[in-house]
């Protein structure tokens, strides 16, 4: 198992999980807005569509579907 944190709550999730799956394990729904202020989340699962876009460890719209989440790791959603 590994610690991430997840707008400012620790989780701890299976060594190999992507970002995107710990998102969804912290209880968040939403990870970002869109212009009109409407919730997104993971559509395609595979990095095409983009929804999935979070900040980890200070690096702006990185695509959580892609990343594989570490120890340590800090991630913030557009909540």
């Amino acid at each position: 198992m590994i610690t991430l944190t997840i707008n400012g709550s620790k989780i701890s999730v299976e060594e190999g999980t992507t970002v995107a799956a710990a998102v969804i394990c912290s209880g968040e729904t939403a990870f970002r807005r869109s212009v009109t202020g409407e919730a997104r989340g993971p559509l395609c699962g595979m990095g095409i569509c983009f929804e999935c876009r979070v900040t980890i460890d200070g690096e702006v719209l990185k695509r959580s579907c892609n990343i594989t989440a570490i120890d340590g790791m800090e991630v913030s959603t557009d909540e």
